[in-house]
């Protein structure tokens, strides 16, 4: 039989998964940076600077950036790294790995940048000090691969760092609904001329694992620690895996 899996609310080929998510991509990618703004009332910024902080990279590090999109936490870690340093931007989509070539051109940064799917990343073992990933890992179609893969290319003592949205506390859950399925869609359309997107968007978060369930995935991927950062009510988690 056919492996099957979700695409939002719906269940598809696991083989097709991969190309929906890459027309999502490749539908909102000139207008991702607004829409993250407007959709987040700009919080996602504040996301993104908190796993920079909590990464701790030091100059000279080397920093593994997957579905890094339009490059801005890429930045961030090469700002860190320096010179010495190396920080890799990847992602599975050529039209967002190309927004965010271009912009981190734009800032004056120009990084080793990857086409690569994160369930087989093209690098050695132990190659990098931090693995990060933001908001890409409920779009992977086998996320304990992927999480495997990032646990493989870490050094011993290595980091990887997921920041995704997650379940939110309860008090929320109602107006966190209203917003997902009511609010997102209609921006959508209205700014970058696709609700379709958006709406999978929403659906997509309600099927990522919540916070202990990943948690769970990640510890028999291989990470010996792994702490949980509940951010926004829990809207957003950042979890922290140690390699040992």
């Amino acid at each position: 039989m056919t492996e099957q899996t979700h695409f939002g609310f719906q269940t598809v080929d696991a083989r097709e998964k991969a190309r929906r998510v890459r027309g999502v991509f490749d539908s909102v990618a000139v207008k991702y940076d607004l829409m993250n703004d407007l959709m987040s009332v700009g919080l996602h910024r504040v996301w993104k600077a908190y796993t920079l902080a909590v990464a701790r990279v030091r100059p000279g590090d080397k920093v593994l950036d997957l579905a890094g999109g339009t490059g801005d936490l890429a930045e961030g870690f090469a700002r860190r790294v320096g010179p010495e340093g190396t920080v890799v931007h990847t992602d599975i989509n050529a039209a967002m790995l190309g927004c965010g070539r271009d912009r981190l051109h734009d800032a004056g940064l120009v990084l080793p940048t990857v086409l690569c799917d994160a369930e087989q990343l093209p690098f050695r073992e132990g190659s990098f000090d931090v693995v990060s990933v933001a908001f890409g890992l409920r779009n992977m179609t086998d996320k304990a691969r992927a999480l495997a893969e990032m646990h493989r290319v870490l050094k011993p003592g290595g980091r990887l760092l997921v920041l995704e949205f997650s379940k939110v506390a309860k008090p929320l859950e109602k107006l966190y609904d209203w917003y997902s399925f009511k609010v997102l869609p209609r921006l959508g359309q209205v700014v970058a001329g696709d609700a379709d997107s958006y709406r999978y968007l929403a659906e997509s978060i309600r099927m990522h694992p919540g916070q202990a369930e990943l948690k769970a995935m990640m510890k028999v991927a291989g990470f010996g620690h792994v702490d949980v950062h509940n951010l926004s009510g829990g809207v957003v988690a950042l979890h922290v895996g140690l390699r040992c």
